[in-house]
């Protein structure tokens, strides 16, 4: 059993079931499988900058067998400037606060000074590509480095590093109950009524939305169109919520993350092998 592949392709197919309806208000549509076509055009299994990030993310992880801000930063360029990390050698997809920060470091600007530090930088750019973390030895300064490549204020730092040790949990064998009290001891997320829940892209918003989801289904499947289907950021909250999902059901069995849906991801023999790199053995299996 590979954990880092339960994760990752929890992430990427979560990511690839949200991108077609991506933008799409609330209840204006019903997602039920993967599909392709709508907000961006693209084939079934397309995933977007969310799944590039995080493999960007991995990659170096894998490679560098340390966590080195300045080569996941590169990695970064690669993906922005030269498509690669994506499905098809195009980058359709990128956040401004993203964009910005990568735009600095290829103006020569230090990595500890790229990513933004306003109250209005607390998009979920740096929370979709997280998830590696989990899968290294790390400390809570680590992840909130990582994420402050891109979002340096605290808000965004934090949400990072609360999701990662979800994720850790997960990966030591707690579950979607244990997930919700770590989230929040002093109130029950599962009893949170749906349209409380908001799916935007403010970082606290698709954190709790994907906790939300973890926590009231029972199913990667169930997790993962329900993240889908509340709207708006379809697929970063998918995304985040695929990943927990993912490491918890794993990738095969009735509740695991379907088989078709991992054969219509689009690279998804190349996610496979940075998954496999010696590094994680320890961590993650």
């Amino acid at each position: 059993m590979n954990r880092v592949y339960d994760g990752i392709m929890g992430l990427v197919v979560g990511d690839a079931l949200g991108v077609p309806v991506e933008f799409c208000e609330r209840d204006t549509f019903c997602v039920a499988d993967m599909i392709g076509g709508g907000t961006h055009g693209l084939p079934a299994g397309t995933w977007s900058d969310d799944g590039s990030l995080a493999l960007a993310t991995l990659e170096s992880l894998g490679r560098r067998r340390r966590i080195d801000l300045r080569d996941i930063m590169d990695n970064f360029v690669r993906w922005y400037a030269r498509n690669e990390f994506t499905p098809y050698h195009s980058v359709f997809d990128i956040g401004n606060t993203t964009r910005k920060a990568i735009g600095l470091y290829m103006q020569g600007v230090g990595v500890e000074s790229c990513g933004g530090r306003s109250i209005a930088d607390n998009g979920n750019g740096s929370l979709m590509r997280i998830l590696p973390l989990a899968f290294v030895p790390h400390t809570d300064e680590d992840v909130a480095a990582v994420s402050a490549l891109t979002h340096a204020h605290p808000i965004s730092t934090g949400a990072c590093e609360e999701y990662v040790r979800i994720a850790e949990l997960l990966l030591a064998g707690g579950g979607p109950e244990e997930a919700a009290r770590l989230y929040d001891d002093e109130y029950d997320i599962r009893k949170k009524p749906r349209a409380d829940v908001r799916s935007g892209g403010y970082v606290l918003d698709t954190l709790d939305a994907a906790v939300w989801c973890f926590a009231t289904t029972s199913s990667y499947r169930e997790c993962v169109l329900k993240a889908v289907n509340l709207g708006g950021d379809t697929d970063t909250t998918a995304a985040v919520a695929g990943g927990l999902a993912g490491i918890y059901y794993g990738s095969s069995g009735g509740r695991g993350i379907p088989q078709e849906w991992q054969a219509q991801i689009a690279r998804g023999e190349w996610i496979a092998e940075l998954c496999e790199a010696d590094f994680f053995n320890g961590a993650a299996r």
